[in-house]
């Protein structure tokens, strides 16, 4: 929001929230049915072409959006190195309102200009003038309009919400109060309007103009250079006709500078060119690959899960993931999507660098693998999910990184042994491979509430889960098994120790703290007393249609991150905002702590030391009201 809000700052469909797409409804509707219904020479091409045109606006804004986060991440071109902040993803989440917006006034336009509604498909004159009247009056009005703005009384009001973004991203050149829209939609008329009313307009012309300004919109904002110097080497003039990603980057972080809307030449011509335009191009070039401290190795859950990634929807990857949002109606018209996006990762078939992060003077990456959920269940794809870990261990070896985590399912017994077959087969490794569990097990444990003295374990007996039960009958506190073969396996784990007489076999279910893992069935929970607290020890929640209102259901183990702890602008998964599974803190404890040794296979680091250390890096635990809150999937 701008400083001092100014008349027109909010868009008239703000009320309306996710239901804003209403305001399209009847134009959609109305121009599907008499493009369906009228025969064939009295079809209105351009009035039904609007809708087709809007939803490509939206993927082209996508497509940069993705490919700008995966490049930032990367670290290659990138112009800017600040964050980005879940403030600004909130400021940016409606950038689709300049799309309705346009939508609209298209179709009102179609139906009161003459001819509008008939124009044919191409003419080569329409496109022509149309580039000569962007190139003279649009841009050179633009230029104008645009000093205007930062102008302190209209930057005040207006601009200042635009500029509030430093570290710009696609999406960003788009975000500005609805009175700023209405103005540039006044100007981006003139090559639209003109070649109409002068009998020359097309649908090509329309279409290629306004996907050019999409286009040179979003590479303007992307915060990576990727306009060759090999171009500007061999047509020199293009310097003064196109800008660069790097060129209006310094209006974002200069302000005062480099004013142009595409074409740089009113810049040179009124002297307001930043002076390090061509330095921060030349450096931006040479910029290359980061090179991690640490990586964390997550990979897809659900087919759904794509969108919730910081490369997929900001908006959605800004939020917990809700598993519900599968069934809604949007998501059904997103199949074809996502269906295609399953394709795609299984054809790519490498792991991807999702996010990057920083925590005083360590580079983090998330890396993730394409593989889904469902596809670690079937044995016969075991070889080809552990040959892509495999590869990323050895390429985050390969750009020096000092620890790499493995998260969710990428360390499953039966797969690789808790990633101790990787350490086996690769004895030289300089990295370490920390699979976290040593600090998943002091999180559940410091969950469980002073006083205790009983809890019942239920669920898969993992790593952790033998690690938690032996610590607590350490402490005196008695472990209570349901399941006999269960109990038999966890009091073989313990041998002849003394821990064994803390060790329960009980069918009471009267016990009000459940430790629980992957398995839980809901006969089970349905017996539990009301007010029992459901304390998570696995990488996954209980299965949402399983939980019970009466009682209470931790995260799984996690910790909240400290304010140093940078560029954080997505959810892991089902956690909340600033938020991060123990598995994953656990490599970045490792690598700050400078640890020598691999967290793999089936040793567990000390328990109580790596708690210490998370601690004193600034992780801390959650808060109650975090920590009680219903899973949203």
């Amino acid at each position: 929001m701008a400083s001092k809000p100014g008349f027109l700052t909010d868009w008239p469909w703000t009320p309306l929230g996710n239901f804003k797409y209403v305001v399209l409804a009847p134009w959609i509707i109305h121009s599907t049915y008499s493009f369906i219904v009228k025969d064939e020479k009295e079809r209105e091409l351009a009035y039904f072409v609007i809708f087709p045109l809007m939803l490509w606006r939206m993927l082209h804004n996508q497509i940069w959006i993705s490919f700008s986060r995966y490049r930032t991440a990367k670290g290659s071109n990138r112009i800017v190195d600040k964050a980005i902040e879940f403030e600004q993803v909130d400021r940016e989440r409606n950038w689709d309102d300049q799309i309705i917006f346009n939508g609209v006034l298209f179709y009102v336009f179609v139906k009161i200009l003459p001819g509008a509604s008939q124009m044919p498909i191409w003419r080569l004159d329409g496109v022509i003038l149309t580039a000569l009247l962007h190139a003279g009056p649009v841009e050179f009005l633009y230029y104008w309009l645009h000093r205007a703005l930062h102008h302190h009384y209209l930057y005040s009001r207006y601009h200042s919400h635009h500029h509030s973004s430093i570290v710009t991203e696609p999406i960003t050149s788009v975000i500005h109060p609805f009175a700023e829209h209405i103005a540039y939609f006044a100007l981006f008329a003139i090559p639209l309007i003109t070649p109409l009313l002068s009998g020359m307009g097309s649908i090509a012309s329309v279409l290629g103009y306004v996907t050019y300004i999409d286009f040179m919109n979003n590479m303007g904002h992307c915060n990576f250079e990727l306009m060759p110097s090999c171009l500007l080497t061999n047509f020199p003039p293009l310097k003064y006709l196109a800008y660069t990603a790097s060129f209006h980057s310094l209006h974002h972080t200069q302000f005062r500078t480099n004013y142009s809307l595409f074409m740089p030449v009113y810049d040179y011509i009124y002297g307001t060119v930043d002076k390090t335009s061509d330095t921060l191009y030349e450096t931006s070039l040479k910029r290359q690959e980061d090179s991690p401290d640490v990586v964390h190795l997550t990979h897809l859950t659900t087919p759904e899960s794509i969108y919730h990634m910081r490369l997929g929807f900001a908006s959605m990857a800004s939020k917990p993931h809700d598993h519900h949002t599968s069934s809604k109606w949007y998501m059904w018209l997103m199949w074809p999507v996502t269906l295609w996006s399953m394709m795609f990762t299984w054809i790519y078939g490498r792991t991807f660098v999702v996010e990057r992060n920083h925590l005083n003077k360590f580079r983090l990456q998330t890396w993730a693998i394409p593989r889904y959920n469902f596809q670690y269940l079937f044995q016969r794809q075991n070889e080809s999910i552990n040959r892509l870990i495999e590869e990323a261990i050895l390429e985050a070896e390969e750009k020096g990184a000092k620890v790499i985590s493995l998260g969710l399912m990428n360390q499953g017994e039966e797969l690789n042994r808790y990633g101790g077959v990787f350490v086996h087969k690769h004895p030289q490794l300089k990295m370490k491979v920390v699979d976290g569990s040593s600090l998943a097990v002091a999180v559940v444990i410091n969950s469980i509430p002073k006083g205790t003295t009983q809890v019942v374990l239920r669920g898969a007996l993992t790593k952790v889960a033998y690690a938690i039960a032996f610590a607590l009958c350490q402490k005196g506190i008695q472990v209570v098994t349901l399941r006999e073969d269960e109990h038999e396996k966890l009091r073989k784990s313990f041998g002849a120790k003394s821990e064994c007489n803390n060790l329960l076999l009980s069918r009471s279910y009267s016990q009000k703290i459940w430790l629980v893992g992957k398995g839980l069935t809901e006969e089970e929970q349905s017996k539990a007393k009301k007010g029992t607290i459901f304390i998570p020890f696995s990488q996954f929640p209980p299965n949402d249609k399983k939980i019970r209102k009466d009682c209470m259901y931790h995260l799984t183990p996690a910790m909240a991150v400290p304010a140093a702890f940078e560029n954080v602008d997505s959810c892991e998964n089902w956690l909340p905002r600033r938020v991060m599974s123990a598995w994953r803190i656990g490599g970045i404890v490792h690598a700050l702590e400078g640890w020598n040794e691999h967290e793999c296979g089936y040793a567990i680091s000390n328990i109580h030391n790596v708690w210490e250390a998370a601690l004193r890096h600034g992780f801390h635990p959650l808060t109650a009201t975090i920590l009680t809150q219903s899973y949203p999937i």
